[in-house]
């Protein structure tokens, strides 16, 4: 699995975290920025993130900034993206069983992070369960059609 990873200013520092779990875990990624905690507009990180992954370069992307909520509403305008603002672990699992997400956007100022930490690793791991499941995906394609 490779990811594409994003932040803006305010996901910063916990982007990092989450680089060195990517790295422990041997999980390939590429940083698609920031650099710094220098105030930048997370739609342009949130773009490059997700069009990575609408087109297939990375199997999954994460997004991080101050809530999560800027970069998973930016995300989401990607056709064939489907960002999930998760805070806790039964949501992050959830949503790959049942929504098949690509990206996950996480809040620094939302979530610990420890449990950020640990809401990365159910996510990356978990699966999409299918069945009735892509009927319900295929419908969100029918939407964005």
């Amino acid at each position: 699995m490779k990811v594409a990873l994003g932040s803006d200013h305010g996901g910063y520092n916990l982007k990092s975290k989450v680089q060195n779990l990517l790295d422990k875990l041997n999980i390939g990624y590429d940083d698609f920025g920031t650099d710094s905690c220098d105030s930048v507009d997370y739609p342009d990180f949130a773009k490059k993130v997700a069009v990575a992954v609408k087109k297939e370069e990375y199997e999954r992307g994460i997004l991080i900034c101050g809530t999560g909520i800027g970069m998973s509403i930016a995300a989401n305008k990607v056709k064939g993206v489907r960002a999930a603002l998760c805070h806790d672990v039964f949501s992050a699992k959830a949503t790959r069983q049942h929504n098949n997400s690509n990206v996950l956007t996480l809040g620094e100022r939302v979530v610990g992070s420890e449990l950020a930490l640990e809401i990365v690793k159910v996510w990356l791991t978990t699966e999409f369960d299918g069945g009735r499941h892509q009927r319900r995906i295929d419908k969100i394609g029918q939407l964005e059609a």
